[in-house]
């Protein structure tokens, strides 16, 4: 499941071109990022994420 859209990430890039690759890594990067704020709050107790878990 793709969590990043390639097009908000060229937009967000302003100018600069975007390989495959980088859309790719950068997608895996955001699920181990959700993946562990969703950790810290099951830790904490909580079934909500809030930006302190990142």
């Amino acid at each position: 499941m793709a969590l990043v859209v390639r097009s908000k990430v060229k937009d967000a890039a302003k100018g600069m071109r975007c390989s495959g690759d980088f859309c790719d890594a950068l997608d895996k990067v955001v699920e181990m990022k959700v993946k562990k704020a969703a950790e810290r709050a099951k830790g904490n107790g909580r079934s909500t994420l809030r930006p302190v878990d990142l």
